[in-house]
């Protein structure tokens, strides 16, 4: 097999945040495609709910200090990073004082989404493209998980589409049954029209917001998509359906691994030894 590089980004990794079937997928995922032979990265926010002692969490001083500009305003990048040594994998944080670092995680106590979530979004987004730039690390391909990474495809195939980094990299984006996510600011819009998107790229969510409006605007400019739930949203199912993308139904914790590696090879066009 020829090794590739992935970049996961996604909205939770246990041990970091409580245990759930997203944050379980996430820290087995990337510690299994990594024994299979590739090489990875794997990115995740900095809440306030991530005890830095506990988990050793560190400044990286060489990738932080940029600021990233959203809606006019200039925020802050820290990145840190922690290690899981029974994975031999790293996790890399993108934090904020404001976005990340004063909030729980992608709610608040009280299980009420953040009103700015669609700039928390965009910051974590655009935090780790910015960061896997300096790094200078080329991705082959980027697996997105979670509603906080739905607009990452669409930022890779407009905004970075002449970045030398991400040229050639494909990006696939896992379907959760999330249905109780509120709907993001309908100002979410206007911020993405300031990064270079058009009108025509933004139809899908010009009249919605809503979970299964983000959730088929990252199907649409996705390479892949995966389904990581045995019941995901019937709209998103039905335009999962029309767009007629490579698509990966749902395996179970015996079996996703193997099947996201397999996976990874056809969006990258490389031949299965027999």
């Amino acid at each position: 097999m020829v090794a590739k590089r992935i970049l996961f980004m996604t909205q939770e990794i246990t041990p970091y945040l409580p245990e759930t079937d997203l944050s379980r997928i996430c820290r087995r995922l990337p510690q299994g495609i990594q024994e299979r032979g590739r090489e990875i990265r794997t990115f995740m926010p900095r809440y306030g709910a991530v005890n830095e002692r506990r988990n050793q969490l560190h400044e990286v001083i060489r990738l932080s200090g940029m600021n990233l500009i959203i809606d006019d305003t200039d925020h802050p990048l820290i990145i840190k990073v922690a290690s899981i040594p029974t994975a031999r994998m790293q996790i890399y944080f993108i934090d904020n004082e404001d976005y990340f670092h004063k909030r729980v995680s992608m709610w608040d106590e009280n299980g009420v989404d953040y009103e700015d979530n669609d700039e928390r979004s965009i910051f974590y987004i655009r935090g780790v493209l910015e960061t896997v730039k300096k790094l200078r690390w080329i991705p082959d391909l980027i697996h997105c998980h979670g509603w906080l990474t739905a607009l990452a495809p669409i930022y890779l195939k407009k905004m970075y589409h002449d970045e030398p980094t991400f040229s050639r990299t494909k990006v696939v984006y896992t379907v959760y049954e999330d249905t109780r996510r509120s709907a993001l600011n309908k100002t979410v819009y206007q911020k993405l029209k300031q990064d270079g998107m058009t009108d025509r790229d933004l139809g899908l969510i010009k009249t919605s917001t809503e979970f299964d409006a983000i959730t088929n605007l990252a199907v649409k400019y996705a390479d892949g998509v995966v389904q990581g739930s045995p019941v995901i949203d019937e709209k998103v199912e039905t335009y999962i359906e029309k767009e007629n993308k490579p698509f990966l139904p749902y395996y179970d914790e015996q079996s996703y691994i193997d099947a996201n590696n397999e996976f990874y090879d056809t969006i990258l066009n490389i031949p299965r030894q027999k």
